[in-house]
């Protein structure tokens, strides 16, 4: 065979050869075979994702909004149960919580370590120790569950051969596989399991040849969430997106704000998920109708509507305040919690619901003359009292000088009902806010019912072991100013507020309540 020939004919048959390959279709009947593994009754949404941050940010503000603060959570290692993984799957959750809490400081997420079997003698001595002031409320716990390869694989080959001088080959191939990850959230006070606070997320990861090929997939509300993988991290990233989407659920689902909306559910009226979402959340709290009260006294106390106790009881200002909020929503003038205003008040953009000029007053029921202990009828809500606004801080026998690590106990007491904010300025100059906190949201005192600090809450104030002097001031408002507040001096309950003193408190306190205030000092000495 002449040479120059059979080297033109080799060439050609490369060339012919890696044509081929153009034909050697694998990413798209794989695709099209894991969407028939995954297919519901019809089809759904599509949206191309890069992550979940922008839900997480989205959190951020859906959690101002609805005014939640001071949740403390635990989380242990969260471990890979397929043993085929190698990523920090709990710091990234410690990540995604912190993305999600910049502005509002509404989650505080302590680690815990990897021995797991002494969560609960932690949480017996967490009040002693310094690093925890307070016990967390809640512990998060959960694994990578499942990791399947190869879920559907395809494979072509292509050869052609002149033996013995030529043998040329060319295979590709695609595969899919499916990652999930469980978490729940439990309480700390039984380690019990919060029923309806779970996240069972999946997602479907495609990959072509020996790297990944820019595909996961995951699906929630009817929608899929489509991500392109960087070949660096693959499988790590998916998981990334697994662990932000889980933290979106479970802090949205522990709190009960809308968090559908930040993952592109426009409508949760139509969205099945999201209608079965709302109806467990509403019946869950209606079962002993006190959550439900409660939830909406706070709520419309937060957005203007509302002045008086989160007590989970009804009155004559909260009923006023229902009637109102429902017909800035369009519904019945009427004092009713019924599914539809529910409903309609967590798809609702309260930002564009305009405050009242003044909020319905709670006024205290006096006794009637007629009979012991009666009610009387209800009456409106007077105009505000022109005596001056007092507040009383004190300890048992008028004590101020404690022992080191010593306990103390603190009675408030205003002159009339009013809204009660106490800091504590402590021996490294630190200021801390520790009422209204995690164990008592509600700053209002009635001027009949003295409250006392801690009493039954979980946490304790002791003098230090240094046996320096620290300062307790308590601030004393008419109305809940705390939404008025700056932020950075909100910040979450028993943790130190960056920079802050009680001189810019107390001028954040009479700029909020409008020159109304009252304020209250109490200082811890050492014997």
């Amino acid at each position: 065979m002449n040479s120059p020939l059979f080297v033109r004919v080799l060439a050609l048959a490369a060339v012919a050869t890696l044509a081929g390959c153009q034909t050697l279709e694998v990413k798209k009947p794989t695709v099209e075979q894991t969407a028939e593994v995954r297919k519901g009754p019809e089809d759904r949404p599509q949206r191309s994702i890069t992550g979940f941050s922008h839900a997480l940010r989205c959190m951020d503000t859906l959690l101002l909004d609805y005014g939640v603060r001071d949740v403390t959570m635990l989380t242990e290692e969260i471990t890979d149960e397929t043993k085929k993984l190698n990523a920090g799957t709990r710091d990234m959750l410690i990540s995604s919580v912190s993305d999600m809490s910049r502005r509002s400081r509404a989650v505080r997420l302590v680690a815990f370590g990897k021995d797991t079997l002494n969560v609960v003698s932690f949480l017996a001595t967490a009040q002693t120790t310094a690093a925890y002031q307070a016990v967390p409320q809640y512990d998060i716990k959960g694994s990578v569950s499942q990791f399947d390869e190869n879920l559907i694989k395809n494979q072509k080959d292509l050869g052609f051969g002149i033996s013995p001088f030529l043998n040329l080959g060319v295979a590709r191939d695609a595969a899919s596989s499916m990652l999930a990850l469980d978490l729940s959230v439990l309480t700390t006070s039984d380690m019990g399991v919060l029923p309806g606070v779970t996240s069972r997320n999946s997602v479907v990861i495609l990959k072509q040849g020996s790297g990944f090929d820019g595909d996961a997939a995951y699906h929630k509300f009817g929608i899929n969430y489509s991500m392109n993988l960087a070949r660096s991290e693959g499988q790590s990233q998916a998981l990334r997106g697994l662990v932000e989407l889980a933290a979106v659920e479970l802090i949205g689902k522990l709190t009960k704000t809308p968090y559908w909306s930040c993952l592109g559910v426009t409508d949760p009226k139509a969205n099945e998920e999201t209608k079965l979402e709302m109806f467990d959340w509403y019946h869950s709290m209606a079962a002993t109708r006190i959550e439900l009260i409660a939830y909406f006294q706070n709520q419309l106390r937060r957005r203007g509507f509302y002045d008086g106790p989160i007590d989970g009881q009804f009155n004559p200002a909260i009923d006023e305040a229902i009637s109102n909020y429902r017909a800035a929503l369009g519904l019945s003038r009427e004092a009713l919690l019924n599914e539809e205003f529910f409903y309609a008040f967590l798809a609702a953009d309260h930002t564009k619901i305009e405050r009242p000029a003044q909020p319905a007053r709670y006024v205290a029921p006096a006794a009637v003359a007629g009979g012991p202990g009666s009610p009387a009828a209800p009456t409106p809500a007077p105009a505000p009292k022109a005596a001056p606004l007092k507040l009383s801080v004190s300890a048992p026998k008028q004590q101020t000088r404690f022992a080191r690590g010593e306990t103390i106990s603190l009675a408030l007491q205003p002159s009339q009902d009013a809204h009660v904010y106490c800091y504590l300025q402590d021996e490294d100059a630190k200021v801390i806010r520790f009422f209204p906190n995690r164990f008592a949201r509600d700053s209002r005192i009635a001027a009949a019912q003295p409250l006392t600090l801690p009493g039954a809450m979980r946490f304790q104030l002791s003098m230090n072991t240094k046996g320096v002097p620290e300062t307790i001031s308590c601030f004393a408002t008419r109305q809940d100013v705390m939404a008025s507040l700056p932020q950075q001096l909100v910040g979450t309950d028993f943790e130190p507020l960056p920079g802050a003193s009680l001189q810019m408190i107390r001028a954040a306190f009479e700029k909020a309540s409008g020159g109304t205030l009252a304020q209250e000092n109490f200082h811890v000495q050492a014997k």
